[in-house]
């Protein structure tokens, strides 16, 4: 299994709740459109280990069988939607966004 681990900024106290609420309504249905993702896990960060502050707001693990297969999403105007949405979270929210692709095990 692929695994791209999507990590969000928070973004500003007052803008918490319209960034959800766009998150939540636009930007994981637009992740789940992705024809060959197996699955999407959504987490939103509540606190950090033993009193720390969290170090990220929000996290999102998608999943697909292989890379072949995320590649394939890649080319497909799901993919470029999705992409389009998050620039305009970005922009919106001022808020970051790290991605990074890894493997089970």
């Amino acid at each position: 299994m692929l695994k791209l681990v999507a990590v969000w900024s928070a973004p500003k106290p007052e803008d918490r709740e319209a960034f959800e609420t766009a998150y939540a309504n636009v930007h994981a249905p637009l992740a789940r459109a992705l024809p060959n993702l197996t699955s999407l896990e959504t987490i939103l960060v509540a606190e950090g280990l033993e009193g720390a502050e969290a170090g990220a707001y929000r996290f999102a693990i998608m999943t697909w069988p292989d890379k072949a297969a995320l590649e394939r999403d890649e080319q497909t105007p799901e993919w470029l939607a999705l992409r389009a949405d998050a620039g305009g979270m970005i922009e919106r929210f001022g808020v970051t966004l790290v991605s990074s692709i890894g493997h089970d095990g």
